[in-house]
């Protein structure tokens, strides 16, 4: 039974911060607890609600796309995160990225101007008692204390992995006579700026890349280093091969600069074509911060600037934030979670976002939005919500918790990794399409039907409060 009609939120990340949005706009109470800036992250460099410390990029924008679909998704249920990211855009192709400043700065006014929102900076360092109705939100960055109680009551060791994220550098101090901008196949604006490199500079690049010096990886073993790989530090990518950064993030294919010459000659398009392109993305509308795409890294901060500079076009480049590499830890979700997101072990508590084992911003967002209801629900004293397993949001939770197949089928060796939005995860299709774009259409438009019906269904108690705060 819960103490009382509030739910203790613990983390102000993408999940907590949608799972306090949807708790309160339900007519909850809720207490937000962040640690920060009592105990800094090794990642995060602000204070702000819902920061994005890896890329400025929600991923594909197109719904019949997997990462593009559950953001649709999110749209139809009214999340805040993503209406947020939606108004604080920055031109990015097919992608959805944002100003990250403005877009935290507007999820933390929202969160504090909330009449049922309570914060409270502090760091909690064990669980709530176990009447009160709680949801661990703390993500990959959990403080040590807490992810030590978290452990006695699991009776499971955490999973672990390092992230990193990419260096961003100033506009102004960008080479416009070597980069250029364009969208790959001239999809959407031209929003990307793109640095060519031609054999002989990419090879020399390479080469200083996997002999630069990284820093330790603390708290583990060297040779027990673990990475997730949607997400490759750009140094190990080198390492994997000559070729594999230009099948990457280097692909220099459906890139064409016009001061080249005609695309459409095959003598010009032979000759002039690059080797390799970098590619650079806004982190605001002016474009006076650029993202260097896929460049996650490990190595150490003057390396990173020796390095980089190599990129033709970045000779100069005024380095405002260098790559770091941090540890992420989640839960061993399927044995301990329920696909409401409830502890099989205790009701009263849930988990939601990245330290449930889902992987990607729209993915902790997803948590968070079906955590926060179904907290609402419980403090309501009605039974919580399962989302159908034909929709991306309830395929995440599904695999999660371990239901059915999803998981052993989608584990090597039985170990669990995590997982982002992909239509692998999706119940077959009653009939078989051959054709891969019309079987991306086909879940999309089963997902979002369901979608409309889960909205219709949803129960009165939990409507009747919404979007009227007191």
């Amino acid at each position: 039974m819960n103490e009382n009609k509030s739910v203790i939120i613990i983390g102000g990340g993408l999940a907590g911060a949608e799972a306090a949005w949807q708790a309160a706009i339900s007519g909850i109470e809720v207490i937000l607890i962040e640690m920060r800036p009592i105990n800094k992250s090794p990642a995060h460099h602000t204070d702000e609600f819902a920061e994005l410390v890896c890329s400025n990029s929600f991923g594909a924008l197109s719904s019949d796309r997997a990462a593009g679909l559950l953001k649709q998704e999110l749209r139809e249920l009214n999340s805040l995160v993503i209406e947020t990211a939606d108004r604080h855009s920055v031109p990015a192709g097919g992608a959805l990225a944002v100003d990250r400043s403005k877009f935290s700065a507007a999820i933390t006014e929202k969160l504090y101007s909330h009449p049922h929102i309570t914060v409270k900076r502090e760091e909690l360092k064990s669980l709530p008692s176990e009447k009160q109705l709680s949801i661990i939100a703390t993500g990959p960055l959990t403080g040590e204390c807490l992810a030590n109680d978290l452990k006695k009551f699991t009776g499971e060791e955490e999973c672990h992995f390092y992230d990193a994220a990419s260096p961003i550098i100033s506009g102004e101090s960008i080479d416009f006579s070597i980069a250029f901008p364009a969208s790959r196949y001239d999809k959407g604006d031209s929003d990307y700026l793109n640095c060519p490199m031609n054999e002989s500079e990419y090879k020399e690049f390479r080469k200083e890349l996997m002999k630069a010096n990284q820093s330790e990886l603390k708290d583990f073993e060297k040779d027990s280093a673990k990475f997730f790989e949607g997400c490759l530090p750009i140094e190990e990518l080198a390492r994997r091969g000559e070729d594999t950064m230009r099948y990457g993030p280097l692909k220099p294919i459906g890139i064409w600069d016009p001061r080249w010459g005609d695309l459409y000659d095959p003598d010009i398009r032979k000759e002039k074509r690059a080797y390799a392109i970098v590619q650079l993305r806004k982190e605001d509308k002016q474009g006076q911060l650029w993202n260097l795409v896929g460049f996650q890294t490990n190595l150490k901060w003057e390396e990173q600037k020796r390095v980089f500079k190599m990129i033709p076009g970045l000779k100069n480049a005024d380095f405002i934030r260098l790559g770091v590499m941090h540890r992420n830890t989640f839960l061993e979700s399927p044995k301990l979670l329920k696909p409401t997101l409830q502890f099989k072990k205790r009701l009263n508590l849930l988990a939601a976002g990245q330290i449930t084992g889902t992987e990607g911003y729209a993915t902790a967002v997803a948590g968070g939005w079906i955590a926060g209801i179904n907290a609402a629900l419980i403090a309501k004293g009605e039974q919580p919500i399962t989302l159908p397993s034909t929709t991306m949001m309830g395929a995440l939770t599904h695999f999660v918790s371990g239901h059915e197949d999803l998981y052993t089928r989608s584990q090597k060796k039985g170990v669990f990794q995590p997982m982002p939005a992909n239509f692998g995860i999706l119940p077959k299709l009653p009939k078989h399409l051959p054709n891969k774009r019309a079987r991306y259409s086909a879940y999309r438009d089963r997902a979002l039907a369901e979608i409309y019906q889960f909205k219709r269904n949803l129960p009165k108690s939990l409507l009747k409060d919404r979007y009227s705060p007191k």
